[in-house]
């Protein structure tokens, strides 16, 4: 509720703009929601999501990281139904530490049903075994006996802590990596070739 005064008569009177922002925050609703579109689906950068908004980067920021916190982070019903979890590293420049490292996991359940695309179920800072073996530490046992697979990329870290926390667990490349090892192989066979050719 917002009051506002009329200089000239003096007459005071109240606007519910609830609708339109939540109380003291410094981006409407609609702009944020254009944000975090800009950030999730057109990959824009924060800087390019706070000029568009003509705001300050830790604005759009602290914004953004807000409403990500409350519609991914604290919504109860995420971690329901995840048989499938996906995780990697991501660099990223604004964790707390020096380490640069953001774990990612998410959930490829739909993705393994096709009933939909992956969903982003945390991100813990570092890459690490400790960092991947903590996060599946907490959470309950009910939930780690539910999972079946674990994707991941080649770091031997985030396999050694899903097979101590998820025993029955199947560890498997994600797509990705496999692709990118299997051009690489191929690279280094062409390079190879064509320093020693037999013809």
């Amino acid at each position: 509720m917002r009051r506002y005064r009329c200089s000239g008569c003096g007459y005071v009177w109240r606007q519910d703009t609830t609708a339109a922002a939540e109380p003291r925050a410094k981006l409407s609703r609609r702009a944020l929601r254009w944000a975090l579109e800009g950030i999730v689906v057109q990959h824009l950068s924060v800087a390019r999501v706070a000029e568009g908004l003509g705001v300050a980067w830790d604005t759009a920021n602290d914004a953004v990281m807000a409403e990500g916190k409350r519609v991914l982070i604290d919504e109860e019903h995420r971690f329901e139904g995840v048989k499938v979890v996906g995780v990697d590293e991501h660099v990223w420049r604004h964790t707390r530490r020096d380490d640069r490292y953001v774990t990612v996991i998410i959930d490829l359940t739909p993705v393994r049903d096709g009933t939909g695309p992956a969903r982003l179920l945390d991100m813990v800072e570092g890459r690490s075994k400790q960092a991947f073996k903590t996060w599946l530490a907490d959470r309950p046992q009910e939930w780690r006996d539910g999972v079946e697979v674990v994707a991941m990329d080649g770091f031997t870290g985030f396999k050694t802590a899903a097979v101590e926390e998820l025993p029955d667990v199947v560890t498997v490349l994600d797509p990705f990596h496999v692709t990118r090892l299997a051009g690489e192989a191929l690279d280094e066979c062409r390079r190879r070739v064509c320093a020693d050719p037999v013809w």
